[in-house]
């Protein structure tokens, strides 16, 4: 993606947070808390406001629709530049596999 495609993606991600009634930093947070695919969860804040605000969206959770809007916006899988392309676990390739039940 380009820097360009990656501004896009955080505006159509701002908007897919606010239509939800969330801040962008609990949909970011709960997105990684929901998709298999996320291995790692280590957000950390450098202010004592940022960790307040993690702390308050941690219980977030996102519905079926939210998620399907955050993989319109960015491919499950898309690469997002040459130096993040590694490893694609198969929750990225087969959907029934891209919720925790």
């Amino acid at each position: 993606m380009s820097d360009e495609r990656k501004h896009a993606a955080v505006e159509q991600f701002a908007q897919v947070a606010d239509d939800a009634g969330l801040s962008l930093t609990h949909l970011a947070l709960a997105f990684a808390v929901n998709h298999p695919a996320v291995t790692s969860r280590d957000p950390r804040p450098r202010t004592l406001p940022q960790l307040d605000d993690l702390l308050a969206g941690a219980e977030t959770r996102l519905d079926d629709d939210v998620l399907d809007r955050i993989d319109e916006t960015v491919a499950p899988g898309a690469d997002v530049g040459p130096i993040d392309v590694s490893y694609v676990p198969p929750s990225l390739t087969d959907p029934k596999l891209r919720r925790r039940g």
